[in-house]
């Protein structure tokens, strides 16, 4: 069980940060009260949080009929989460209860997936900034601005997985201490794909 904040070990990444408070996110409405949405953006962290432990749980529940979770897609919203792919709906009402109680009672890793979108945008976002500072930076011929171009690829290529960690711990994903979870169905999303739909309110 984790009960440290550590970003990620074995790199220069690796320090400490505070660790999850069960109140930290009440506290902030009650400090915070005419900022509009924030409610709703605190809300999305903790389901963002859920979606992926549920995920990660789903991939090691033994005897369930999905035992790879590189299969699942998932959609964060304020009202709760959409999971697609080939999935039980027993095992992702037996998973959801447990990731919950694995998250908030100490296991933050689980908040965090590789294959969450906030790599993919912190992965085009740095890349985009490096590209742009060599383009900036070296002489305008083609071989300098070429050359320039692939170092800026590779430099954020190895950068993105550590910083994309990073994103998801302390900007797009939050521990569920405010969560309840209130239904689990299959049903389909706002573009009409099938889906599983994990419904969650607010707990102050």
């Amino acid at each position: 069980m984790t009960h440290t904040a550590s970003a990620h070990t074995g790199n220069f990444w690796d320090f400490e940060f505070p660790v999850p408070q069960a109140t930290q996110d009440t506290d902030l409405l009650r400090q915070l009260p005419f900022v509009p949405g924030l409610k709703e953006i605190l809300t999305l962290r903790q389901v963002h949080a859920l979606e992926h432990a549920t995920v990660w749980v789903l991939g090691n529940l033994a005897g369930t009929s999905q035992p790879d979770e590189d299969t699942l897609g998932g959609l964060s919203t304020d009202e709760g989460f959409y999971l697609y792919g080939q999935l039980n709906l027993a095992d992702l009402r037996r998973a959801v209860p447990i990731a919950l109680t694995r998250l908030t009672r100490g296991e933050w890793d689980l908040a965090v997936h590789p294959r969450c979108g906030t790599n993919l945008s912190v992965g085009m976002f740095l890349t985009a900034g490096l590209a742009l500072g060599a383009h900036l930076l070296l002489p305008r011929g083609p071989i300098e601005q070429l050359v320039g171009f692939g170092l800026a690829t590779a430099t954020a290529t190895q950068l993105t997985p550590d910083l994309g960690r990073l994103a998801q711990r302390y900007l797009t994903t939050a521990i569920p201490f405010n969560l309840i979870v209130e239904d689990i169905t299959a049903t389909s999303d706002i573009w009409g794909r099938p889906a599983h739909f994990v419904r969650v309110r607010w707990r102050d």
